[in-house]
């Protein structure tokens, strides 16, 4: 008998996440955006072709852009289009969400910060986060919480362990 395929494995599944956005921000709020690509980049993503660390997003003329992020194009898929691989890419959001966004990065000094980047269905879609930025000393306070996680875990599966 033929295998079927689940509909979960066709088009689910994460792109890239942003691990040191997690680090440098703390994030109060995400939204889940649209993104404006053209078919290579599709491509290139689909062949996991992405660089996501040195990206954030701007608000310009009451729209977001996502800028920063990197999509190296294949070979075989752009060859008849100059491929531009730092290009500002489109977010594409209600406009009550912009409007709430726009508030406050211009209002309230956040930043609009690209967390991930995943597969929805057939659709890219980017997790940004509204985020202020840590000091040194949250950041360490940060490190020490997912330090004492990890060995609480470690402690409690010893624990079960032995009993």
């Amino acid at each position: 008998m033929a295998k079927t395929k689940d509909k979960d494995s066709k088009g689910g599944g994460t792109i890239a996440l942003n691990k040191r956005a997690r680090f440098e921000y703390a994030i109060d709020q995400r939204y889940e955006t649209g993104v404006a690509l053209q078919g290579w980049e599709l491509k290139a993503l689909r062949a996991g072709r992405i660089n996501f660390g040195d990206s954030y997003a701007i608000v310009k003329n009451n729209e977001i852009f996502l800028v920063g992020t990197s999509i190296p194009p294949l070979i075989s898929a752009s060859s008849h289009v100059i491929a531009e691989d730092r290009r500002t890419r489109k977010l594409l959001l209600h406009r009550k969400e912009i409007d709430q966004l726009v508030g406050a990065v211009e209002r309230k000094g956040y930043t609009l910060v690209p967390t991930a980047m995943y597969w929805k269905g057939n659709k890219v879609k980017v997790e940004i986060g509204l985020a202020r930025g840590k000091q040194e000393h949250d950041k360490r306070n940060t490190e020490k919480q997912r330090d004492w996680q990890i060995e609480k875990q470690r402690t409690m599966r010893s624990h079960n362990r032995a009993v």
